[in-house]
């Protein structure tokens, strides 16, 4: 994959839709019909141009500058084999898509043009509804492939600012392990073309398993290759399979195209599947296959596909238990669990919290550009004894606000509005919610995690989207761990706790 240091045009996304007619060049001596093709796509809204020789073509292509190219391998001035690596010698985000056109017995050309970067080849005579589909089909390849080179692209540039800016911060042995254990594990590669061993991410929410993910790929050997992240929990469960997986053209209702699934989409390079406890367990033994036999097949395809990347997951769920209620495969697990990592709890980081609040403070003033302020000695002493139920992206949050509303001297202990220290609204009829300024150290994890959504919910007046976009979490997320308590939606109704 290429590094991210390009032009400015490959920053932007592919249109999905096309903006202006596609041109065609025809290059064919045999004018007349050279000309009928030219009137068969100017019927359907292309705009074409016909070339009885390579001069004229070359002259035609600064001219012209054509997206499609239907060339011809015999013509009266040289041999379309050679203008076929002419064009695809040039500038690749420029490169015209080619379909070479063939006479009886020259299959041994075409498929000689294939190698060279041909998107397809027809034999003459030509069905005209045939070339028109074969344009399509070609076309559909190549912007898949101007998608996919966006994302790495975008993928590529994530990764090198995340180099350059914000690391495994803490000093903690905690973190002095883990740090450890992601410079080890990045280095494992595969025999060959094997892919590395697969890493599950074991942690609670907000511990940063997305960030050791891209650090595992970014301080390995295939760091200029893909990073593919999938949020297992936000994916539609109607849909999911697809995403994955990817689909032909018609292969249901609302196929309307063929589709890259992002398994395939991260190629060689690595799969990060965030949240893998929320997979739905119909598709777990269909990921479970693709893993073991690095072979994949898009929904309505016929052939399979090679599916080589790395696999990393990751999962603030207790998986052992899943797999005793029924809710997660055991062989899944275990194929996942090659090698595993766990993420601590900010709580038990000691003055790692300090170090972090104290970076994103400056990140966030640097960012507004606003005077960094200073912790008060009371402040620094309340973060070290609060709990920190949402981990770092709580942290992260509480940082940022304070840091923006803050007099721009100093940051005090009311800035931070950490929940224990923040009156609250009484509790809504039924909900059983005890004061958010209780003593949280007396609580279990289950306990604590109940009386956060439920503190939640009633700062957003029950709307759970509200809810979860204040906890860092998808509404999906939201809705499991609701279930998972027995707390009710809005409709007053109260699910009964799965556990």
């Amino acid at each position: 994959m290429q590094r991210a240091q390009r032009d400015s045009s490959a920053t932007h996304a592919p249109d999905e839709r096309r903006a202006a007619p596609l041109r065609v060049l025809v290059v064919d001596d045999e004018i007349v019909f050279a000309r009928a093709v030219a009137r068969r796509l100017q019927q359907i809204g292309y705009v074409c141009r016909v070339a009885e020789r390579l001069q004229e073509a070359r002259g035609a292509l600064a001219e012209f500058t054509p997206e499609l190219v239907l060339l011809d391998l015999r013509l009266p001035d040289g041999s379309g084999l050679d203008f076929l690596s002419e064009l695809q010698g040039g500038s690749e985000e420029r490169a015209a898509t080619v379909i070479v056109i063939t006479a009886f017995g020259e299959l041994a050309d075409a498929v000689d043009a294939m190698k060279r970067g041909a998107a397809d080849y027809l034999k003459k005579p030509i069905d005209l509804d045939e070339l028109v589909l074969t344009i399509d089909k070609a076309m559909q390849t190549t912007q898949l492939k101007h998608r996919l080179d966006y994302s790495r692209s975008r993928d590529s540039h994530s990764l090198e600012s995340l180099e350059g800016g914000i690391q495994l911060i803490g000093a903690s042995p905690a973190m002095q392990r883990v740090r450890e254990q992601v410079q080890r594990l990045a280095q494992l590669t595969g025999e060959g073309s094997a892919p590395a061993p697969t890493v599950l991410i074991l942690g609670e929410t907000g511990t940063g398993k997305d960030l050791v993910a891209r650090l595992l790929h970014l301080w390995s050997p295939a760091r200029e290759r893909p990073f593919v992240q999938v949020d297992c929990a936000s994916l539609p469960r109607d849909l999911v399979e697809a995403e994955l997986f990817g689909h032909e053209k018609g292969a249901f209702t609302s196929a309307h195209g063929t589709r890259v699934g992002l398994i395939e989409a991260a190629e060689n390079g690595a799969l990060f599947l965030d949240e893998i406890g929320e997979l739905p367990p119909e598709l777990q033994a269909k990921l479970l296959n693709v893993i073991e036999r690095r072979q994949l097949r898009r929904i309505g395809a016929t052939r399979e596909r090679a599916a080589l990347a790395r696999f990393i997951a990751g999962t603030n769920r207790d998986l052992v238990r899943a797999m005793q209620e029924g809710t997660f495969r055991a062989d899944l697990y275990y194929r996942l669990n090659v090698v595993s990592m766990v993420l601590p709890p900010l709580r038990e980081r000691g003055d790692d919290v300090i170090l972090l609040a104290q970076h994103y403070a400056a990140a966030t003033a640097r960012r507004y550009r606003l005077a960094l302020p200073s912790f008060t000695q009371q402040s620094l002493e309340t973060m070290r004894s609060y709990p920190w139920p949402g981990n770092v992206r709580e942290l992260k949050h509480l940082i940022e606000r304070a840091v923006l509303l803050c007099d721009g001297r100093s940051i005090q202990p009311a800035d931070l509005a950490l929940m224990p220290a923040t009156p609250t609204a009484a509790p809504a009829r039924g909900a059983g919610t005890a004061a958010p300024n209780d003593d949280w150290r007396s609580l279990s994890l289950d306990a604590a995690e109940k009386m956060l959504l439920e503190h939640a919910l009633q700062e957003a007046r029950g709307n759970v989207s509200e809810a979860a976009r204040r906890l860092g979490v998808s509404r999906m997320a939201m809705r499991y761990r609701m279930e998972k308590h027995g707390i009710a939606g809005p409709s007053g109704s109260t699910t009964a706790p799965s556990s």
